[in-house]
């Protein structure tokens, strides 16, 4: 385990150990379930969210033969301009011609199956992903049948973990770039 997700699951803990306390003193039983459940299923869809694009990034720099592709273009750019057939290094109108119906061609020729279609969304369907969004449906139903159901508690222990983990990657972000600047 990396030192941002130690430090995400530690700020995780000690939140939850302060929603447990504050529940304790100042709300009732319906509180404490109902923040607890909202608490853990948010935490367990951004852990889930998390593993599962930490893969898919993976998986996409195995593709590339272990090189993360870097196009210098812009991305606006890339959406007007997805083939760069209008850059400034085509010369002639006819070549451009050309290359417009090379693609056309190519295009009609790749056509994607449903097959391949599914093969390449694989990366971004996570099993733990879509469990963890089952366990917060059922969280939300075991609450409202029991009659446990708080809402603001709810909400507000929903709120928490991805608030946590912003906060903690921000503060990541920033104290790195503050030690590139230093050493500049």
């Amino acid at each position: 385990m990396n030192k941002s997700n130690q430090n995400i699951l530690n700020i995780l803990l000690a939140s939850d150990i302060v929603i447990i306390t504050l529940c304790m003193f100042f709300g009732d039983r319906n509180w404490l379930y109902t923040s607890q459940i909202g608490f853990f299923t948010s935490a367990l869809i951004i852990s889930a969210s998390m593993v599962s694009y930490r893969r898919m990034v993976e998986k996409g720099v195995d593709l590339n033969d272990g090189i993360a592709l870097d196009d210098n273009r812009d991305e606006l750019d890339k959406l007007d301009d997805p083939h760069d057939l209008y850059s400034e290094n085509t010369e002639d109108k006819k070549e451009l011609v050309d290359v417009v119906k090379e693609e056309r061609a190519k295009l009609k020729e790749n056509s994607r199956s449903i097959k391949d279609v599914i093969k390449d969304s694989k990366a971004s369907f996570s099993w733990m992903r879509l469990g963890a969004y089952i366990a917060l449906v059922l969280g939300f139903f075991y609450l409202n049948r029991h009659e446990y159901l708080h809402i603001p508690s709810y909400l507000i222990s929903l709120s928490i973990p991805p608030l946590v983990v912003v906060f903690v990657l921000l503060s990541e972000t920033y104290s790195t770039s503050k030690k590139r600047e230093d050493e500049l």
